[in-house]
């Protein structure tokens, strides 16, 4: 019977008949479209599409999820994560919160007596109270770092798949793909005092929501990455600085390559997305190759993203700047090659367009396209006008120009377009 004929006899009964050929594809099977980006590169990037029916999972818990994942092997796989899982439990489900994990005889007040500045200078913690929060910090980081393997696909089923309180780590893995997740809080109960780090001193977390080391041919697609349940402003101040509890969103650093990051949506978060960690980290020349495309910034102070060394291009992405902390949006650092083109920014009245950029040795910045508060702006000019001196002027030769990329719409038609389909349970 023919697709319509089909139709009418159903709704003439008062039934939902679906013929097979007309069901929902298996989005689990999905691979990157050629040529959308860095992660199509080569053979491309086609995740678990190649599982056998044995190494399909549906997972609902932790347990279940850790299982599937196989402690990161490269058998192909799919894991669709159905529901909330959170990674802090144990391993009968029960919720863990910091004070489970605690050791040594570690306990936060200690901690702020023992290496107050005033008494305990600039030097490095050591002694009792650091060795205990780092016992303490290693009991977490079982529970919550999942490593995720070569030839993976870890997927969300539906509209309301969340990964609360993990770290996914795609360490040295090759082709993975993470889509349709609601990533959030991944959140550290001990971060480390780093007495000289900005002069004044800072507190570092461990824990990114997924961190890229070494990984290359890696999609990131249709995900919502976040600090939803404890916003780092709402944590206390100690030694006069914010005790921050979260890293990045999506960090990309030691030599990874080959990425497309997609229709994602980051939010409300400080530092989101470093690419190329360290300044002397030459290793990552001809590396850290990576596309960032129709995703939403919101609400994020910094590094959206910000660059070392790699070749990134950044094109029809949204920026909704807010908050009286914001510092800039894209980060010009040593030997970054960033081509950004067709971004739309929005911003309140105490942000300007020479806010958007900063730059930290960086030399170069290609852009076109942009707008800001729905008036076209030139970045680079507009930077190297305000920069006052105290940054050298930046170049428009960042010496490539992106050929692996879908089509390239208006910053007008992008903004609209990911306002309304950009994170997880968006997928057409």
């Amino acid at each position: 019977m023919r697709l319509r004929q089909l139709t009418v006899a159903c709704s003439l009964l008062g039934v939902l008949c679906v013929p097979a050929h007309a069901e929902a594809r298996d989005i689990g099977r999905d691979t990157l479209p050629a040529n959308d980006g860095w992660a199509a590169e080569g053979a491309g990037t086609t995740g678990g599409a190649a599982a056998d029916d044995a190494h399909v999972f549906t997972v609902t818990d932790r347990a279940g999820l850790v299982r599937a994942l196989d402690g990161g092997s490269d058998t192909p796989k799919i894991i669709k994560i159905a529901g909330t899982i959170d990674a802090n439990t144990d391993d009968d489900g029960d919720r863990l919160d910091c004070a489970d994990y605690a050791t040594g005889g570690y306990a936060l007040k200690k901690y702020l007596a023992a290496y107050d500045p005033r008494t305990w200078g600039s030097a490095k913690p050591s002694g009792p109270q650091e060795e205990a929060r780092q016992a303490s910090a290693a009991r977490q980081a079982e529970r919550i770092v999942l490593p995720v393997g070569s030839n993976t696909t870890l997927l969300g089923l539906g509209d309301s798949a969340v990964l609360k309180g993990a770290s996914l780590r795609i360490k040295d893995a090759d082709n993975v793909i993470v889509r349709n997740l609601d990533l959030r809080d991944a959140y550290d109960c001990f971060p480390v005092w780093q007495p000289n780090t900005g002069g004044l001193g800072d507190w570092k977390t461990a824990y990114d929501n997924i961190w890229l080391t070494g990984a290359t041919h890696v999609w990131v697609d249709h995900v919502t990455l976040s600090d939803k349940g404890h916003p780092d402003a709402q944590e206390p101040t100690h030694f006069a600085r914010n005790y921050l509890r979260h890293d990045g969103l999506l960090d990309i650093t030691n030599g990874s390559d080959l990425v497309t990051v997609s229709w994602s949506r980051f939010a409300g978060h400080d530092k989101a997305m470093l690419i190329g960690n360290g300044d002397t980290a030459t290793g990552d020349r001809g590396k850290l190759r990576v596309t960032l495309h129709h995703n939403a910034f919101e609400s994020v102070v910094q590094r959206a993203p910000r660059v070392r060394f790699g070749q990134v291009h950044v094109y029809n992405n949204r920026y909704d700047i807010t908050g009286d902390d914001y510092r800039y949006s894209l980060g010009v650092s040593t030997e970054s090659r960033i081509h950004a083109e067709n971004n739309a920014f929005h911003a309140p009245g105490h942000v300007e367009v020479a806010d958007l950029v900063k730059s930290w040795n960086g030399s170069a910045l290609h852009q076109s396209g942009t707008l800001f508060n729905g008036f076209p702006v030139d970045l680079l000019a507009i930077h190297n006008a305000y920069n006052s001196g105290s940054e050298r002027d930046l170049t428009a030769d960042v010496g490539w120009t992106p050929t692996l990329h879908g089509p390239i719409d208006s910053a007008l038609a992008a903004d609209r377009a990911v306002a309304r389909g950009a994170g997880a349970g968006r997928i057409p």
